[in-house]
């Protein structure tokens, strides 16, 4: 309040601009507003929602025929949602039928693609193949010879551990749904690992996230894995050791 009894407005709110993140939202009393909580609810149930979304390989397939590639659908040892959330290492495995599915395939690239529902499948649905469009030409015309594309369902990250070693792919790229949050239930990830085995852990993998419309672009993101891919054959290594110096983009 000034002195004179005028109340003045929230300076957090001139930050809500640049963030999605719950700031300069006001008060009544000790709590927060009926709108504001009304919004939290909303966000909650949105978060809980991709968390049990399904993948859309119908849409996905459909979408990724442009690419004139192969495309393998896979499933993890999860057989079933509530078992994926529960126990988490058997998303990170392959179940016997796709890995013998793969065997039927010739082995040997520089990049296998693999798209997975991980924590938002929705996230999946509407980012994997809107950034495939703007990466898949990057690599084609640098002559990267790519593998069949990978749909699996019920997975983790590591499983692109288990798919790129089975198709003797130098690098596995796997575009997976991250965990939702309360400002983004629509969040897709990018996992890059340079000579992909079983047993790695997360400091082997380079991470591109929070790709959706709301948050990096497809076509910025593109050009960061873009970048990253060639550093990791050109260094052959992946993860901590592979730093992110790239200031310029890509550049045809």
């Amino acid at each position: 309040m000034s002195e004179k009894g005028v109340q003045h407005g929230n300076p957090w709110q001139a930050l809500q601009q640049y963030t999605n993140a719950r700031i300069g939202i006001g008060r009544t009393g000790t709590s927060i507003t009926m709108h504001q909580l009304l919004q939290f609810r909303l966000a909650h149930a949105h978060a809980r929602d991709a968390v049990y979304s399904k993948l859309d390989v119908d849409g996905l397939l459909a979408g990724l025929s442009q690419f004139n590639l192969p495309v393998i659908v896979l499933h993890s040892k999860a057989e079933y949602r509530e078992q994926y959330l529960k126990m988490p290492g058997l998303g990170r495995d392959l179940d016997t039928p796709s890995a013998e599915l793969l065997r039927a395939y010739a082995p040997g690239a520089d990049i296998v693609i693999i798209i997975a529902d991980g924590l938002s499948a929705a996230a999946v649905n509407e980012n994997a193949v809107n950034l495939l469009e703007h990466l898949m030409p990057m690599l084609v015309n640098d002559d990267f010879v790519l593998a069949p594309v990978c749909v699996v369902r019920q997975a983790r990250v590591a499983i692109s551990d288990d798919i790129g070693a089975a198709l003797r792919a130098k690098i596995s790229l796997i575009l997976i749904g991250e965990r939702p949050g309360l400002s983004a239930a629509d969040s897709m990830g990018a996992y890059l690992t340079y000579g992909p085995r079983e047993g790695l852990t997360d400091e082997a993998r380079n991470c591109v996230s929070n790709i959706r419309q709301h948050g990096l672009a497809h076509k910025q993101a593109a050009e960061k894995l873009f970048y990253l891919v060639k550093q990791a054959l050109n260094k052959k290594l992946s993860g901590v050791l592979l730093k992110d110096n790239d200031e310029h983009g890509y550049v045809p």
